[in-house]
């Protein structure tokens, strides 16, 4: 494989110079993202093109440090192994499938990429609908930058162009998307027994302790429904709060709320707001905003409960459920009604945030953020994944690196006794039961006794 075969200083130059040829083209990167999504060119920049770079040069930086062999020293080797060293290497895994979501065509499959190039893999990547376009572009400073045109291969945009990639039985799959289109791809990796990171709907929450700044919630919950137009599978969907703190929370939500300009829904979401919005309220919530699918402007479903379908779902809109707790005990078991554990955010104040951590400690989630929504989870240095109904595995920061190797370890024999290559007999019970003891008894008494015997059973 030519580009396995380069060394590591090498393939991180080629990623070196396509950030440089990326950045150079910020605009043209600006342009290639689909108008489709709800969206300026300034919100592209900042939320896609300048985190790609980001994780790029994390690479460049990190990525020979965490690539190397570790070579295991004699601390913490067993004692009955004497002699014998090893060391744990991480070697490409050969061939990785990234399948890139619509929603952020760019960063999202763009580190994924990027991160299997420097451990070097060879790549297909899909692009989700609408992403073709900036897929290409980053494959042209790829090769402009000096990666041999066969170590990334971009695929159309269709169904098709997934199942023919899939059938082409990759090394592992990157997959990000919807949890009913991962489950689908799961099916058919489970076939070849073909390893995956999924990283797949979320229906985050925010909690908000007595003590937050309701001010700096309010238009955290803004920003989370106004950035792309509320289809973030971080998006928050859920906020948890006491009943005196909803009440003085509403009138500033409703503020910050009516400043968000409306977005046009896809026809599939918009029919399934339309029935969860419709149950939601024959169920007793409010909800506050009109159901305008071609201009879809924030909805606030009042007055929610953990049971309903609204609160426990990844539709990708601009909507968030209120959910009023009597104590801020209660909210961990109406959090986990919802399968989805992708990221939550805690609000509080400053004297609080041990009570904030303790909270965090109690929550399923791949993220927890305190007193911040979304944009802190882009630092290059840190993994993102989710949990339970959200997938699994990682992708990003040191642990995402990782995900694209594969574990060899090498153990090396250089003295030592090789008695494990003869035969035991009943007379060697003993011995192992006093080495046992030795290393492993309660108390120096007892290994002191152990160690004894070892000795008594060597001497005959």
């Amino acid at each position: 494989m030519q580009w396995a075969q380069r060394s590591l200083a090498e393939r991180l130059g080629v990623l070196r110079r396509a950030r440089h040829g990326m950045a150079e083209r910020a605009e043209a990167f600006a342009a290639a993202i689909s108008p489709m999504l709800a969206r300026t060119q300034a919100d592209t920049l900042v939320s896609e093109l300048l985190p790609l770079l980001d994780a790029c040069k994390f690479l460049e930086r990190e990525a020979e440090g965490l690539l190397a062999p570790r070579k295991l020293g004699r601390r913490g080797r067993p004692l009955w192994l004497a002699g014998v060293i090893a060391e744990v290497h991480r070697e490409p895994l050969g061939h990785v499938l990234v399948i890139g979501p619509s929603n952020f065509p760019l960063f999202l499959p763009g580190v994924q990429v990027m991160q299997a190039l420097a451990a070097g893999n060879t790549v297909t990547w899909k692009p989700g609908r609408g992403g073709g376009a900036v897929a290409q572009l980053v494959a042209q400073c790829c090769r402009e930058a000096g990666l041999p045109v066969e170590a990334l291969t971009v695929t159309d945009e269709s169904v098709q162009a997934a199942e023919m990639a899939l059938a082409a039985s990759p090394d592992k799959v990157i997959f990000t998307g919807s949890a009913d289109v991962g489950r689908g791809v799961l099916a058919k990796l489970a076939e070849t027994e073909t390893p995956a990171v999924v990283e797949l709907s979320g229906a985050d929450a925010i909690v908000v302790l007595p003590s937050a700044d309701l001010g700096q919630v309010a238009r955290a919950v803004a920003f989370g429904l106004r950035l792309n137009g509320g289809a973030v599978c971080m998006s928050p969907r859920r906020l948890f709060a006491t009943t005196e703190c909803m009440e003085r929370l509403r009138p500033l939500l409703d503020a910050a709320l009516a400043k968000i300009g409306p977005v046009k829904l896809e026809p599939t979401t918009a029919a399934r707001l339309r029935v969860m919005v419709g149950a939601a309220t024959g169920s007793g919530a409010i909800v506050r905003g009109a159901f305008r699918p071609e201009a879809q402007q924030p909805l606030v479903v009042d007055y929610a409960t953990a049971e309903m379908a609204i609160t426990r779902s990844d539709v990708f809109a601009p909507v968030i459920s209120l959910l009023e707790v009597g104590t801020m005990e209660q909210v961990r078991g109406m959090y986990e009604r919802c399968a989805y554990a992708l990221t939550a955010s805690i609000f509080c104040g400053r004297s609080d945030e041990r009570e904030a951590r303790t909270m965090a400690s109690t929550l399923k989630a791949g993220t927890i953020l305190i007193n911040d929504a979304i944009a802190p989870t882009a630092d290059p240095r840190l993994p993102f994944g989710g949990r339970a109904g959200s997938g699994y595995g990682v992708t990003r920061g040191a642990e995402g690196l990782l995900e694209m190797t594969a574990v060899k370890t090498l153990i090396v024999r250089r003295g030592g006794s090789m008695r494990h290559l003869d035969g035991t007999s009943e007379l060697d019970t003993a011995m192992f039961v006093g080495l046992i003891e030795g290393l492993h008894g309660r108390g120096f008494a007892k290994r002191w006794a152990g160690l004894r015997r070892v000795l008594q059973r060597a001497r005959r």
